[in-house]
């Protein structure tokens, strides 16, 4: 636990001199998570991976983009280096970005099982085409903390504009 109560127990990847393998690609395993101590309340956090690539599951050529993930916490929240690493297992994996974006929502609800969830896939153009793909998620909540919680979603993308 950190002087501030956080409790770090359970990470194993966080202040870790070598970075794992990543050969087999991205995995949900990759993930880890720390308890949330603000349970009482909603508040966003809001990650954004600037540097992500994969590759064309059919040419093999690069694409490039960033990949942005806002969500409010329930129980869990996502440790970043393990999402960073996370990130980088993309680089040598061939799918559609439709699939990537979706595929890292499945893993984080999966993970953290958080009351709200979006990952925005901001992909740069190949072929003068750009491509942005957004995947959301609502946890299926008592209609009061439901509420609560779009209202805080609403009222951060009114203040954000995204």
């Amino acid at each position: 636990m950190s002087a501030s109560g956080d409790r770090t127990d359970g990470l194993k990847l966080l202040g870790q001199g070598s970075m794992p393998s990543l050969a087999g690609g991205p995995s949900r395993e990759i993930l880890e998570a720390f308890p949330n101590k603000y349970t009482d309340r909603n508040y966003i956090v809001s990650i954004y991976f600037p540097e992500f690539t994969s590759l064309c599951p059919v040419t093999g050529q690069p694409d490039f983009g960033a990949i942005q993930v806002d969500y409010i916490p329930d129980e869990l929240c996502v440790e970043s280096k393990s999402f960073k690493l996370y990130m980088f297992a993309f680089r040598d994996h061939r799918s559609f970005m439709e699939t990537i974006t979706n595929s890292i929502l499945d893993d984080l609800v999966t993970t953290l099982d958080p009351r709200w969830i979006r990952v925005k896939g901001l992909f740069a153009p190949r072929g003068a085409t750009r491509l942005h793909v957004f995947a959301e998620r609502l946890k299926p909540m008592e209609t009061v903390l439901k509420e609560e919680t779009l209202r805080a979603v609403e009222n951060w993308r009114i203040e954000t504009r995204t």
